[in-house]
């Protein structure tokens, strides 16, 4: 099972990064990065705060799950590869990452690191209202800080489905954060994250 990242899908979020200091261009092509199997968290288990980060930040994005092996799939097929989503958490320590960034280093261990991927359950994805226009949004705390709809996505499914897959191939299993909308922020102990896919709470769970 792999677990592929697409960074920079949304133009409100580009904009925002720029606030943090990086320079961001809106994307030609997807942003491709990953996250070893051991940075899934399940099951509403407490995140833990590393030692290593002063600055962890949340970022809320739907999640595809591939039902069946593809490589150079092309974009009328796409569709059928994912038959679920969820909602999960690309935890970012943004400290090392502009650390990183700036010494133009890869991003695995500050977005890679343990627990780094918190997920939901997944759900059929022909169960939802619209398949193509699909809200989902975080609450910390008592506040909702993120919003989003997959139709704002810069790259969608299928189209990040064909790109990916003329690279690797995608098997049973693997699972795709399709990247974050505006609102990142960071978390502290003692915090409570809950996530959304339209209005059911499909996850939460506690810093500890």
């Amino acid at each position: 099972m792999k677990i592929i990242c697409i960074g920079n899908n949304y133009k409100d979020h580009n904009k925002e990064l720029q606030s943090f200091g990086f320079e961001n261009k809106l994307p030609s092509e997807p942003t491709v990065f990953s996250k070893p199997d051991t940075a899934l968290l399940v099951n509403n288990k407490p995140f833990y705060y590393p030692e290593f980060s002063q600055n962890i930040h949340y970022e809320t994005e739907l999640v595809i799950k591939i039902d069946k092996i593809g490589k150079y799939i092309q974009k009328e097929f796409a569709s059928t590869y994912y038959s679920e989503i969820a909602v999960g958490i690309d935890f970012t320590a943004r400290d090392l990452q502009q650390i990183h960034r700036a010494e133009s280093k890869p991003w695995l261990l500050s977005k890679g690191f343990d627990n780094a991927a918190p997920i939901s359950k997944f759900l059929p994805i022909n169960t939802l209202k619209n398949s193509d226009e699909i809200d989902f949004s975080l609450k910390l705390n008592d506040e909702i800080v993120q919003r989003g709809n997959s139709k704002n996505m810069i790259f969608n499914f299928d189209e990040l489905i064909v790109y990916i897959s003329r690279f690797i191939t995608l098997r049973i299993g693997d699972i795709i954060f399709t990247g974050t909308p505006a609102g990142v922020g960071p978390v502290k102990i003692g915090d409570k994250l809950t996530a959304y896919i339209e209005d059911m709470e499909v996850m939460k769970f506690d810093v500890r």
